[in-house]
């Protein structure tokens, strides 16, 4: 029980906090602080003992189970889902002062059914964790966002529940097809694998899924809901929806959408990598052309996304490791941002840039951390962002070098945008003579448990690769295994389908294939 445990502490903490929280606001504050701590340890106890849990019959009738599994990648996203929850409720220490328990009721709310959407194994589940984090969020936005909440809180719900539904729908015809040709109704993850349909069929599923996938993590067209969603978001909003939301929509793809549909991924794989290099390229330009601060660290993570995207889609054991360090790079360092951002609102209480400059002198302990985050940001060497990126660009280059090189073009957009928030906000003439205070000490201590982690993972990325190195080694049954950090010669798509064996194409984007490749 201890995997649900991991999902039950945090909702029973919020459930407390609403209750207590006309006693004592603090007594609220502390307890959803103490919840995700709880829930990081017993997920740390988890992947270091390899505890499993035992899929239990929920609705037996239909096939469904509550099936719950951890692996090296899961866990990664466990850990940094209860990380980013704790700097949540740290940073809206002071800032929410009204219906706190309810605030902190939905903050808890939230990161249970994002840490049951990276451990479910039951589609069924899988969608109804899917759905939950979506009401907690939109009342985080609609009750404590800025001037245009509601609308904003109105286009992110009906983005992501739309897409949501186009799931549901892949989810139950793959549901129908394998009890046609197996005679067993399951919803159950690793007996979906492998199953037999036809190229038409895949192709149809498979686009349902990935529909889905592609708006929450976002992708070029389908990101439209997410600048509006972080420019109106309360700071936690920001934190979780950059650090955790975006997370599920690639970890939707790197579990689901691909091992479920190989032949369809690897067919349409040119398109989307594609579309990924587009979408690298288009979020640092908007990045670039924003005002408002928030919008613009919303635009930038758009770009970083697109690396994501990109390197599922390359699919070699490189890339992945990639991708996996680029989630969580990303995850801190523009939780962060957006942390040093909501900090900078509560003083100035504007995201306008043309009102800002000067303000290194007036905080420069504000000026000096955003300063290292948005280094980080752009992929400095030695912070966690080089790590992921320059992965991915390597497993891209092995599969196309036209693809890889646009891609690196994204790098280059970063320095660009990255020093521009340095330069309007805390640079020139301070026009509107600001005077307020420097970052608190708790506000220190936030800001430098978040540089210690960017600096970790960036300095020592084994700690990351190899927890996660061997589930992604498993995923790539046809590939012999490799280092993360092991040049190969350079081959065409072509090459690696004529090496593959068995179906050829079919078999060169197989996730998982016979049951032995699951958690």
């Amino acid at each position: 029980m201890i995997l649900t445990w991991c999902i039950l502490i945090p909702f029973a903490a919020g459930v407390l906090a609403w209750l207590l929280a006309r006693r004592s606001a603090t007594a609220c504050r502390w307890i959803s602080l103490l919840a995700p701590a709880a829930s990081f340890g017993l997920a740390l106890w988890a992947g270091a003992h390899g505890a499993t849990q035992r899929p239990v019959p929920w609705i037996p009738d239909w096939g469904v189970s509550f099936s719950l599994a951890m692996d090296g990648v899961s866990l990664v996203m466990v850990l940094l889902t209860d990380f980013l929850s704790i700097l949540a409720v740290a940073a809206s220490w002071r800032g929410i002062q009204e219906r706190v328990g309810f605030f902190h009721f939905n903050l808890m709310w939230v990161t249970a059914a994002i840490t049951g959407g990276f451990l479910a194994m039951d589609l069924f589940l899988f969608y109804v964790f899917w759905e939950v984090m979506l009401v907690p969020l939109y009342f985080l936005i609609v009750l404590w966002g800025h001037e245009r909440r509601v609308y904003a809180a109105i286009k992110f719900f009906i983005f992501t529940q739309a897409s949501g539904l186009l799931m549901l729908v892949g989810i139950l015809g793959l549901y129908f097809i394998h009890a046609r040709v197996a005679g067993v109704y399951t919803f159950e993850y690793r007996e979906l694998l492998n199953t037999p349909m036809s190229s038409s069929a895949a192709l149809w599923l498979f686009l349902a899924f990935f529909a889905a996938f592609a708006v929450k993590l976002p992708a070029v067209p389908v990101h439209t809901w997410l600048p509006d969603a972080h420019s109106e978001a309360p700071t936690a909003g920001s934190v979780i929806l950059a650090g955790l939301v975006l997370k599920v929509g690639a970890y939707g793809l790197l579990r689901f959408a691909v091992p479920l549909f190989p032949g369809a991924a690897a067919a349409l794989s040119p398109y989307i990598m594609t579309l990924a290099v587009i979408g690298i390229l288009y979020g640092a330009l908007l990045a670039f052309g924003q005002r408002d601060l928030k919008r613009l660290v919303a635009y930038t993570s758009v770009s970083h996304m697109g690396f994501v995207l990109l390197g599922i889609f390359a699919w070699n054991a490189t890339a992945l490791n990639g991708v996996v360090a680029v989630m969580v790079a990303h995850g801190v360092s523009t939780g962060a941002l957006f942390i040093l951002v909501g900090q900078l609102y509560e003083r100035v209480h504007t995201h306008d840039m043309n009102r800002m400059g000067g303000l290194w002198e007036t905080a420069p302990r504000l000026g000096g951390f955003t300063l290292f985050f948005a280094l980080a940001s752009l992929g400095l060497p030695g912070t966690a962002n080089f790590v992921g990126e320059f992965l991915v660009l390597l497993g891209t280059y092995r599969v196309s070098i036209a693809l890889a090189a646009v891609g690196a073009l994204g790098l280059v957009a970063a320095v660009i945008y990255a020093l521009w928030i340095v330069q309007r906000v805390f640079h020139g003439p301070n026009r509107e003579r600001w005077r307020f205070s420097d970052l608190t000490p708790r506000e220190t201590a936030i800001a430098a448990v978040l540089v210690a982690a960017v600096l970790w993972l960036g300095l020592y990325p084994a700690t990351l690769l190899r927890t996660v190195g061997p589930t992604l080694q498993q995923s790539l049954p046809n590939q012999r295994e490799i280092s993360p950090l092991e040049l190969t010669p350079v081959e065409s798509k072509a090459q690696r389908l004529d090496r593959a064996p068995g179906v050829g194409r079919e078999r060169v984007m197989s996730a998982a294939a016979g049951r032995g490749g699951t958690p």
